[in-house]
């Protein structure tokens, strides 16, 4: 099994938080998170909804900046309060990929175009050397065939496929994952699935939010459980979905069990 951590050799940290906070208002969505990812690693994050597991996310790659706290990430640390630099904020950027739970493809651009065009933008590609990289990740995933296509043409697992195709053009370090399958039927979700799983096994860095109780025991390293902006749980994949010590990671996973 792969939670065993047999999978890979871990790396050191990737990724840091330091008592990450987020506010909203006179609402706190994250209350003093504190978390270590290393390279190699693949963390599941479970749990209800509205625990603040997505926003969790978009702090690490501050689409969300926190309202205090540290996060530091392929060596770049950025401290709430403090305007980040713009080299220091493209430099973690450019460390991250995101995969969100709608696909945000560009409906008037061709599937190839979409996977291109941000490495042409960001990375100054040629657009040769663009198509290149775009047509052996759209390979990888399984839809070489579609490069002429317009997404509306595409299933939305194959749409999913190819925003994950989209991510890692920019070759980031880590990929993250917003419930990458909620939007999708079972039959469409486990082609998702899949291709996350070959990703896992080649060693690619991955945080994953996910209400795939299977996915997130058999190929994560790691599992957190959150609830109400707290993680309340975080061990070793197998162990805390099948023996968890915290009351309300019981309850919660006793309800979505063999979901």
């Amino acid at each position: 099994m792969v939670a065993t951590g047999a999978r890979v050799r871990l790396g050191g940290p990737l990724l840091q938080l330091d008592a990450v906070h987020k506010r909203f208002g006179t609402h706190d969505v994250l209350l003093d998170i504190d978390l270590t990812l290393h390279s190699g690693e693949v963390m599941a994050i479970i749990g209800p909804s509205g625990s603040g597991k997505s926003t969790l996310l978009r702090c690490i790659n501050q689409l969300e900046p926190p309202t205090s706290g540290r996060v530091t990430l392929a060596g770049v640390t950025i401290e709430a309060g403090r305007p980040p630099s713009r080299r220091d904020l493209l430099q973690l950027r450019r460390a991250v990929g995101m995969v969100f739970q709608s696909f945000n493809l560009f409906p008037h651009l061709t599937v190839l175009r979409n996977v291109c065009l941000a490495q042409e933008r960001t990375m100054g590609r040629s657009r040769q050397e663009a198509e290149a990289v775009a047509m052996k990740l759209l390979r990888r995933v399984g839809l070489e065939d579609k490069a002429q296509q317009y997404p509306s043409r595409c299933s939305g697992g194959q749409q999913q496929r190819i925003a994950i195709a989209r991510a890692l053009a920019l070759e980031p370090q880590l990929m993250l994952f917003d419930e990458p399958t909620s939007a999708l039927d079972p039959e469409l979700g486990l082609e998702v699935l899949a291709v996350m799983r070959e990703l896992a096994e080649g060693g690619m860095t991955m945080i994953v939010v996910t209400h795939e109780m299977h996915f997130a025991e058999s190929v994560s390293n790691r599992v957190v459980v959150m609830a109400d902006g707290r993680i309340i749980e975080e061990g070793p994949s197998e162990t805390v979905m099948r023996n968890p010590q915290n009351a309300r990671a019981l309850r919660f996973l006793n309800a979505v069990k063999d979901r």
